[in-house]
């Protein structure tokens, strides 16, 4: 501990050993001469002295914990103020029967006049403008504090003026203005200014609370609940004259309050003191209500008989004793919600099961007045609402597994959560853990889905590179090969004759009698090379055809080869990329089916390597909306644009006309489909500067391979 926090701490034990000296020596000697406690409750001596010992001790403890927080040091101000006033009477009281001259009691009786109103004008209410932080609540609350410090001694001057002797046997102090009844418009405006300057504050803590978080509400709350009870008690006293003094003895609650609130504001449910203090304050006004009207009633009837306030006790207790708990309830709910009807809230939540799990666990909360809710899945947060303090886990089991948990806060002043809230989570806990399966089913479904068309499209991507560049230059290949045999092969039009043709006839004499079979020269010996001369140009005209045939056949291959890698996949997304093959379609389409021109533009720039599946749906999506630009609408341009972030984002926007609402045709329904497809979201429709289609898909679950 450093020596500057070693001094601070010491001046505020010393401090607060002073206040509490002072009322100890005062309240001592005034019951040792004999003062009883009337005389003590007349003079102010009870009222002072306990609020001399709460506004010093418990500045003394925020002192001690913060020291930086200027609150603590005006409380002890405060507490030093009201603990010099009864010290200073008692002095004054002991010079009195000591027989000391009157001047020297006159000096002790302004001292103990003057010493408390710097209490309730200054120190109080500035410290209340400056809860909880010790600051201002903005720069222009600034003007609100110079007035309270301005307009202070008003009070002071107000209350020394009077003359009034704190005792019948001690003299009037020294500054009691002699024409002090004939100002009472300003000591009027005197009241009203001190009420004004405790309603600023409150009104300072009321704003602080709406733009506080939770904990800031939890500490404010403990202070305006004070402010309030003060406010009513002390008001009455102000005003009306023959109010008792005691009234004053609800003041301690707000130092009490402040200090509970800055050191330790979680000791105690502050939820649970309003409702009850709520519930008995209201109850009390019924009472009091009730006791005056029947009083009236009953006057004339029974007072002579039974006695009047006898009757009226028993017939407001009467009529009270059914109300207590309805009150109480009706003030639970404020507080807690409807966990003490555990139906209304399953319906709540049953209600925002069908808008989703975000919802769910925002109905939960707002049932329950729960500080936050959220609900985990795998370990990872897929719904909340409110802000995370101290959590409690509630199993969501479906099936006999755990498929998730339902963490909800712990109110402040509370170390877990009640038997009436378990039991209101353990019935929604059902319904919820249904929901979450079907969710991770669902989930699980579109992932798997996903993976499907990805896995498809990269399928489709590299049997279409197989096709364009393994079995497409194979046919090709082969038709030039047909190509080149037929050029080789030269037609025959007739067999070979020979040279010259002898009659057969006429060489009968010198054919040899004994053999009658041909010799190699005859023609005999010639008719079957002329038949093989025949057939040889059958087979070549023949070869000729079935060439001609392979070379259609071929050529018919290699187109449905062609339009079968077309179909699987744009050939100008391989050609071009995404990009140019979306620039080359918005230059076609800049003209409508009039004649009429309209200007495409595409806007994409740094746009990553996309998965196969994204790309096509991407190309389908942007192409399909500019089809229907050009096709439907009498726009004279259109902006295609491409942004990735987390998510690839496609708009297509335009120029056009408002002409209704769109109705879902097969376009639209193609580009929706395609999208729910990769788990994206799909919006079409009119807008005020014409036609909008806009496509988001994830990135996360389609990264590329």
């Amino acid at each position: 501990m450093t020596t500057t926090a070693t001094s601070r701490r010491g001046l505020v034990g010393l401090l607060a050993g002073f206040v509490v000296a002072e009322v100890a020596v005062a309240v001592g000697y005034l019951l040792a001469i004999g003062w009883g406690w009337h005389e003590l409750v007349d003079s102010f001596m009870v009222t002072n002295g306990l609020m001399a010992l709460t506004f010093g001790l418990c500045g003394a403890v925020i002192a001690w914990h913060r020291p930086s927080n200027p609150i603590g040091w005006l409380f002890l101000a405060d507490g030093i103020g009201h603990a010099t006033t009864p010290l200073a009477g008692a002095l004054a009281q002991y010079l009195a029967d000591s027989g000391a001259s009157i001047a020297a009691q006159r000096v002790f009786v302004t001292i103990s006049i003057a010493a408390w109103p710097w209490s309730i004008g200054l120190f109080l209410p500035l410290a209340l403008l400056l809860f909880p932080t010790g600051r201002l609540l903005s720069p222009r609350w600034r003007w609100a504090a110079i007035g309270i410090i301005a307009t202070a001694p008003l009070f002071v001057v107000e209350m020394v003026g009077s003359g009034d002797p704190i005792s019948p046997d001690l003299p009037r102090g020294y500054l009691a203005i002699p024409s002090y009844d004939s100002l009472q418009p300003l000591w009027t405006v005197t009241e009203l200014r001190n009420l004004a300057a405790i309603l600023l504050a409150v009104v300072c803590l009321m704003i602080r609370y709406r733009r506080a978080d939770e904990t800031g509400r939890r500490q404010l709350l403990w202070l305006l609940l004070a402010s309030v009870i003060a406010i009513l008690f002390v008001t009455p006293w102000a005003f009306v004259a023959g109010t008792p003094i005691l009234v004053l003895l609800a003041i301690p609650l707000i130092p009490i309050a402040v200090a509970v609130a800055i050191v330790r504001y979680q000791l105690l449910d502050i939820r649970l003191v309003i409702s009850r203090a709520l519930t008995w304050g209201l109850l009390s006004l019924v009472a009091i209500g009730i006791y005056a009207v029947l009083a009236a009633l009953l006057d004339s009837l029974i007072a002579s008989q039974v006695g009047r306030s006898a009757a009226v006790t028993v017939l407001v207790a009467l009529i009270i004793a059914p109300v207590l708990p309805r009150l109480q309830q009706l003030v639970d709910r404020a507080l807690y919600g409807d966990r003490h009807d555990p139906a209304r809230v399953a319906s709540r939540v049953g209600e925002q099961l069908s808008a989703g799990l975000p919802g769910v666990v925002a109905a939960i909360r707002s049932a329950l007045r729960l500080p936050y809710a959220a609900l985990t899945v795998d370990g990872e947060v897929i719904a909340m609402d409110g802000s995370p303090g101290d959590v409690v886990a509630v199993d969501l089991s479906y099936g006999g597994e755990v498929v998730g948990s339902l963490d909800v806060g712990v109110r402040s002043g509370e170390s877990n959560l009640s038997s009436a809230d378990r039991d209101v989570l353990a019935l929604v806990a059902v319904p919820l853990a249904v929901a979450v399966h079907a969710t991770r089913l669902s989930a699980e479904l579109q992932s798997s889905r996903e993976k499907l068309i990805s896995a498809r499209e990269e399928e489709r991507r590299r049997i279409r590179r197989d096709l364009h560049d393994g079995l497409g230059p194979t046919l090709t290949g082969i038709a030039f090969s047909a190509d080149a045999v037929a050029n080789l092969i030269t037609p025959t039009t007739q067999p070979p004759t020979p040279a010259a043709s002898q009659d057969p006839a006429a060489d009968t004499s010198r054919a040899p009698t004994s053999d009658p079979s041909p010799t190699p020269g005859s023609s005999t010996s010639r008719a079957p090379a002329s038949d093989t001369s025949r057939c040889a140009a059958s087979g070549a005209s023949q070869a000729v055809e079935l060439l001609a045939r392979l070379r259609a056949d071929t050529r018919t291959a290699i187109g449905d080869i062609r339009r079968l890698v077309d179909d699987l996949r744009p050939p100008a997304l391989d050609e071009l990329g995404l990009v140019g093959a979306l620039r080359q379609r918005a230059d076609q389409l800049s003209f409508r089916a009039d004649g009429a021109t309209i200007q495409v533009a595409v806007s994409a720039n740094g746009l990553p390597t996309l998965p196969a599946a994204l790309e096509v749906a991407a190309y389908r999506i942007a192409t399909e909306a500019l089809t229907n630009v050009v096709r439907h609408s009498r726009a004279t341009s259109a902006v295609l644009a491409l942004r990735c972030g987390s998510d690839l984002e496609i708009e297509v926007t335009d120029d056009g006309p408002p002409n209704g609402a769109w109705h879902p045709g097969v376009g639209l329904q193609a580009m929706r489909e395609r999208a729910a497809e990769l788990g994206g979201k799909f919006e079409a429709g009119p807008t005020p500067l014409g036609g909008r289609v806009c496509a988001r898909f994830p990135l996360a679950t389609l990264e590329p391979r």
